[in-house]
């Protein structure tokens, strides 16, 4: 147990966080709640890989850890298709839904709206609020107290699970480092990065909310704050400084996954894999040239500068701290998680944009997918919701699966790609695998795909993997 308050007390707005805590014994009995959700997501992950859940048929299989509005999508989709013989019913403790889609729309827009009697703020991940049944005295001096002076510090009031997260990472990542380079012990330095590697998913896409908004605390009192944690957290989680903003919104939302996109995926073969360890290498050894190139030669020279300058600088904070302090502290506090990141991210994104239509590869709704799925959208906020982010990468996390639903009929005549029961990982895995039955046993069909046989779906998922020439590639984007 540690001693003193985190870092965070120390920045702007304490008065706010001495009175949602009450007392400091409560406050740490919530950032041990914080814990417990990282040890339940880590249950939840094993749980993955049992042999009986495998065996189960993803075109079939509800899993009741979906969210609410997660299962709203489904059960329409479900509908839309007659791929249940008859009206969805709840499972796993999730109410029974209105398959309307209407009905649903008005649904998701109470459940997102603060001034509606039905709004639902998120907490935490492992549990919706409606599953959190405190005894009574807790629940008005604990639970309460903290949902409120939470959405105070929030600038969107959804989105109190970010306050939790940071309450998390403040009191575990950021001592547990601290004292690795104060007094190492090799036990130590590797519970710090497994735990660090349970954090970087959740941790990597709230960051993916904080550079697309420019911001996750409200700005009065809080700006400072929410200016400065990148700076310690990215490279406790393995991101170089300010790189992820750089490539992500400033280079690869610019580009989508079109020629000039450094992490693009029509050059290769995606069910190759000596195609996917080109990617994947080639990231890992040249970005830090690549991307401050590809904005000087596009004449953004000061992005190109400052993109140089933030990755060099990771770099040298490295070399320094591995040199002069203590290498064994700096190999499991920032080098095993960059390392492990930068992976991690291409193993996602070739996932993310694996399935490139053959006819139409320059549009957001044939080039990306969405994923309707417990890793993705409970844990990773909505992350599964590709196609939506690059419809619209300012839409707030929670509005993805409402605005999906809005435009539902446009993803169906657009031959939109939608699975369930898988992440991205396991998108990429099965694709090097070149397993396109269970690829096509995950899809939910929509529009024309509704009238085809299994068969006919997977030879369309392999279509999409081919890779594309230079001459259809000056053809196709021109």
């Amino acid at each position: 147990m540690l001693s003193a308050p985190p870092p965070f007390f120390f920045f702007g707005g304490p008065l706010k966080l001495v009175r949602l805590s009450l007392t400091t014994g409560i406050f740490w009995a919530n950032t041990s709640l914080c814990f417990t959700v990282q040890t339940c997501l880590a249950s939840r992950q094993i749980q993955e890989i049992n042999p009986v859940l495998l065996a189960m048929d993803p075109s079939t299989f509800i899993d009741p850890y979906l969210t609410p509005p997660d299962r709203l999508v489904l059960d329409n989709l479900l509908l839309d298709s007659q791929s249940t013989p008859e009206k969805p019913k709840s499972s796993g403790g999730t109410p029974d839904v209105p398959l309307d889609a209407d009905a649903t729309v008005s649904q998701l827009e109470a459940f997102n709206d603060p001034r509606h009697a039905d709004f639902v703020p998120t907490i935490f991940f492992t549990w919706d609020l409606k599953d959190i049944k405190l005894p009574p005295l807790l629940d008005a001096w604990l639970l309460q107290p903290y949902i409120k002076a939470a959405r105070s510090i929030v600038r969107v009031d959804t989105d109190v699970v970010m306050l939790t997260h940071l309450l998390l990472y403040f009191t575990t990542s950021v001592p547990s480092a601290i004292y690795l380079f104060r007094n190492f012990h090799w036990l130590h330095g590797v519970l710090h990065w497994i735990m660090q590697s349970y954090y970087v998913g959740t941790y990597t896409l709230m960051m993916h909310q904080h550079i697309h908004m420019g911001g996750i605390l409200k700005k009065r009192n809080w700006w400072l704050f929410d200016t400065i944690f990148p700076y310690i957290t990215d490279p406790l989680m393995g991101h170089t400084w300010n790189s992820y903003f750089y490539h992500h919104v400033k280079h690869h939302h610019v580009e989508g996954n079109g020629p000039d996109d450094l992490s693009s995926t029509i050059r290769y073969q995606r069910d190759s894999l000596a195609d996917f360890a080109c990617y994947v290498g080639r990231f890992y050894l040249f970005i830090w040239l690549e991307l401050p190139t590809y904005f000087l030669r596009k004449g953004k020279t000061l992005l190109g500068l400052k993109a140089a300058f933030w990755e060099l600088s990771s770099y040298l904070m490295m070399y320094l701290l591995w040199n002069y302090v203590s290498w064994r502290a700096t190999l499991f506090v920032f080098v095993l998680p960059f390392l492990q990141l930068r992976v991690g991210l291409m193993v996602g994104n070739w996932g993310q944009h694996a399935f490139v239509d053959e006819t139409d590869p320059n549009s957001d709704f044939r080039s990306s997918i969405t994923l309707i799925d417990v890793a993705s959208n409970r844990f990773c906020y909505n992350d599964g919701y590709h196609t939506s982010h690059h419809l619209n990468p300012r839409r707030h996390w929670r509005d993805h699966p409402l605005a999906f639903l809005r435009q539902k009929d446009r993803y169906a005549s657009e031959h939109a790609l939608v699975f369930r029961n898988i992440d991205y990982i396991m998108i990429t895995v099965r694709l090097m695998r070149k397993d396109y039955d269970h690829l096509a046993r995950c899809l939910v069909p929509m529009g024309d795909q509704i009238g085809m046989t299994h068969a006919e779906l997977a030879a369309m998922l392999r279509r999409k993997t081919r890779r594309f020439s230079e001459e259809e590639i000056k053809r196709k984007f021109a």
